[in-house]
């Protein structure tokens, strides 16, 4: 979802420099970036508003982390493989999905939490002075996207293109150009022939959505356990994804094929990478690259997030699939 940029007319213009890594508040390492949330918002908060909409925090890796702002409203239903984790830092937003056979609105709230499983038709709606936080992953080289366009009113494709997502930020204003310049949007019908008969993947139609929660009222209610065990899941093993608080303790990590991004939330954490250590303060986060040892302490009244999305783990999302 990296063209969460906003769309509300055919004419919209489109800013690929937003794919950028650099930030000045960003403390970068060949090994990992450091950055503290308030700090980075305020310095980019002009990319958060039309025709922008989208700031990358880290863009270049293996994981896709970026804040998006509003308004956007618009049509085009993205399709990925991938999951993409949602926090709404401030006000509201709208996943419209298709799943179960009937589209559906899943509105994520201020400070709410939300994990889109991979193959799910999914088109963001963000409303105005909203700042929302969103991750991805890079594509495996196997892997296509598709954008795809709906008759009005019914679930029929209308229009729709498959491609390899190297760069959103390039790749998705062509297509939608395209589409606004089509004979489908003048008639809002489709034409025989231009929709790909054998499709590289079909849709996950089985899943079923999980409701969006508040991150600040889950962690209340499982801090107990989280101390105790030194970890819990936000999300279960239905789910490619890694999502995981983190309390008190000492882990040792090494991830050949993925990044791992930390988000502390309460109390302080230690990074050791190599001969360096990275303090995490609240609202500080730290992306460490892949194939790099890292060995994480975590204090007394310590809360950590981690994000980790292993491709390796990508079938384990799908496993429903294989009992119908």
């Amino acid at each position: 979802m990296l063209y969460d940029y906003c769309t509300r007319t055919p004419t919209t213009h489109y800013h690929h420099t937003i794919f950028t890594n650099a930030s000045p508040s960003a403390m970068g390492h060949k090994d990992y970036t450091h950055n503290t949330v308030p700090t980075w918002i305020e310095e980019n908060r002009k990319f958060f508003m039309p025709p922008v909409c989208i700031k990358m925090m880290h863009g270049v890796g293996q994981l896709k982390v970026f804040f998006a702002g509003g308004p956007n409203q618009r049509k085009d239903f993205h399709l990925e493989e991938g999951e993409e984790f949602f926090y709404m830092r401030k006000g509201d937003m709208n996943v419209i999905t298709l799943t179960n056979g009937a589209f559906r609105d899943v509105i994520i709230k201020e400070g709410e939490v939300f994990q889109l499983p991979g193959k799910i038709p999914h088109s963001p709606q963000r409303f105005p002075d909203t700042i929302g936080l969103v991750i991805e992953r890079d594509r495996l080289k196997t892997e296509l996207d598709c954008l795809r366009y709906f008759v009005e009113g019914t679930q029929e494709t209308l229009f729709e293109r498959w491609f390899y997502c190297e760069d959103l930020g390039t790749q998705l204003g062509p297509v939608i150009k395209e589409f606004f310049a089509s004979e489908q949007y003048r008639t809002g019908k489709p034409i025989p022939g231009t929709i790909q008969e054998k499709q590289p993947w079909v849709p996950d139609t089985a899943r079923v959505l999980q409701e969006p929660f508040s991150l600040a009222r889950w962690l209340n209610k499982h801090r107990g356990e989280i101390q105790q065990e030194g970890s819990r899941r936000l999300f279960d093993l239905s789910y490619q994804s890694d999502v995981l608080v983190l309390g008190r303790g000492s882990s040792q990590h090494r991830l050949p094929l993925a990044e791992t991004w930390l988000w502390q939330q309460e109390g302080e954490s230690v990074l050791s990478i190599g001969e360096e250590e990275v303090v995490l303060k609240p609202e500080d986060t730290l992306l460490v690259n892949a194939d790099i040892p890292f060995t994480h302490t975590r204090g007394e009244d310590s809360i950590t997030v981690s994000v980790v999305m292993d491709p390796s783990n990508k079938e384990r999302g799908f496993g429903h699939l294989n009992k119908l």
